[in-house]
């Protein structure tokens, strides 16, 4: 049975690994934070039933959230080339600028489906196997293989993607 110092010791020992794997399916720090706070709430809550490995439970919170949000995302906004305070000081430097390989990355991963872009982050940035991820997202291991294949399929032949992932793999 586990309680609130195994949760507690859980919660520093992953928080880095999980805020960053909340990042990549979002693609926002802030919405992140969030993202990752909620998945650990609702995992406090159901903590005495989870097993001995709550990695799992809580990539599928994580990826179940997510998907709940983007669903019901206000599609209201409408973004503008320039911000009126930019606007006000004038010309500014390009702040995205200076990211190089890493932001050319989470573009790449931006651009594919937010299935296949969950299979990828939870394979190669969280280093779940594929049996882990499909209970994460609730499909079978051939989900996730087809979901995988698929997603790389389309980074081998865009040339953007494989540009900056071969500079990220330098």
């Amino acid at each position: 049975m586990r309680d609130r110092a195994d949760f507690e010791r859980y919660v520093e020992q992953r928080s880095a690994r999980l805020l960053r794997t909340a990042y990549l399916l979002c693609r926002d720090w802030g919405t992140a934070e969030d993202l990752l706070q909620t998945a650990l709430a609702k995992a406090w809550f159901a903590w005495r039933r989870v097993g001995e490995n709550p990695d799992p439970y809580v990539y599928r919170i994580l990826a179940n959230t997510h998907a709940t949000w983007w669903r019901r995302r206000w599609k209201g906004e409408i973004p503008t080339e320039t911000l009126p305070d930019e606007a006000a000081r004038g010309p500014a430097a390009d702040p995205a600028a200076g990211l190089g390989a890493r932001d050319e990355v989470r573009s790449v991963l931006a651009a594919l489906p937010a299935r296949q872009r969950a299979v990828l982050v939870l394979r190669y940035f969280a280093d779940l196997p594929d049996a882990e991820i499909a209970e994460v997202l609730g499909c079978s291991v051939a989900t996730v293989r087809s979901q995988a294949a698929r997603a790389l399929a389309k980074l081998r032949v865009d040339p953007a993607a494989r540009a900056a992932l071969t500079s990220e793999l330098r």
